[in-house]
């Protein structure tokens, strides 16, 4: 995969994150390392954790993922990885799902990482969550004070509605800061059904608003980017096949009415059903860096030969409307 300069800064980032929810709880340090460093070989730099990521898990350690990255980190070259973290998150061990996103929130949740991931910055800094309660000015204004000491270089935000984004974007633009430099949203080609959805995206999916932002410049980094393999297994296994999460989510007509579609361009380009679907985000005019994940090295070679699959305007129409 290359590297692409990232809109608003000077980072320059892989054309694929590595996800890394499963660091330190279904995968242990030998096992994750191993990801990394396939990652790291197939030209991959940019990295993305949470400070919650494993928190559900009971006996597993706080902020199990950055701290196995932590420690891999240690043994790399900090310098040439861009590293992502999430604050302001609910606390899954409390159980309560209350909302946590104030100055004094951001501040715990931003030292805690930092101690974690053993570094003294964050490259990009999420929002895990937002609370609309919270007047957004002082959101900001926490995290520009936090970039000014130099403990994140840029900040974004996840799982917040494109009104509120616009909202803070004016906010910062109103005291002279160019506010989030990108945004994290739930986007795949699967389209999913939005009551199930709203277990994964309280915030929303891409189609529902996000593309005026995109249209002006707020580079989209989306989770569930591989829709969690579902085309794939609905093509090898049919809709009997799915898991009841899977079916609740993304079982549709207008997912359905993809496939065909997908499989006669994976066919016609000699590639995966899983790449086309990749590089349909790749291949988006306005840009979009999907976060992936792997439980093993091997299955980031599948990733990376969608970074040479390139769709034209049409064949993305063509994904999209099922036609």
């Amino acid at each position: 995969m290359q590297k692409l300069a990232l809109p608003g800064t000077p980072l320059q980032v892989s054309q694929l994150c590595l996800g890394t929810n499963q660091f330190g709880t279904a995968l242990n340090d030998q096992q994750a390392g191993a990801i990394l460093d396939a990652f790291a070989a197939c030209g991959g730099n940019f990295i993305d954790t949470a400070r919650s990521y494993g928190d559900w898990i009971p006996d597993a350690p706080r902020g199990a993922s950055e701290q196995c990255l932590g420690r891999l980190l240690q043994e790399r070259d900090r310098q040439q990885w861009v590293l992502a973290t999430k604050g302001c998150e609910f606390d899954y061990r409390a159980g309560d799902f209350a909302l946590r996103v104030s100055p004094e929130h951001l501040r715990e949740d931003l030292a805690n990482s930092l101690e974690a991931l053993q570094t003294d910055y964050i490259d990009l800094y999420w929002l895990h969550r937002d609370d609309p309660s919270q007047p957004v000015g002082t959101v900001v204004d926490a995290l520009v004070a936090e970039q000014k000491a130099g403990r994140i270089r840029y900040f974004g935000c996840s799982n917040w509605s494109p009104e509120r984004i616009q909202e803070a974007q004016n906010y910062a633009r109103s005291i002279g800061h160019a506010g989030f430099v990108a945004c994290q949203p739930m986007w795949g080609l699967a389209e999913p059904d939005r009551q199930a959805m709203q277990m994964y995206s309280p915030g929303g999916y891409y189609d529902d608003g996000y593309q005026a932002l995109h249209g002006e410049g707020l580079t989209m980094i989306p989770y569930s980017s591989q829709s969690r393999g579902f085309f794939y297994k609905l093509a090898t296994g049919g809709e009997d096949s799915l898991p009841d999460n899977l079916r609740a989510l993304y079982l549709n007509d207008a997912n359905r009415n993809r496939l065909p579609v997908l499989q006669r361009l994976a066919q016609a380009r000699g590639v995966s059903i899983n790449q086309i679907a990749l590089a349909y985000l790749l291949s988006q005019p306005h840009t979009t860096v999907p976060i992936i994940g792997a439980s093993r090295p091997e299955q980031l070679a599948d990733s990376d030969g969608a970074c040479r699959v390139t769709l034209s305007q049409a064949e993305l129409d063509a994904l999209h409307q099922g036609k």
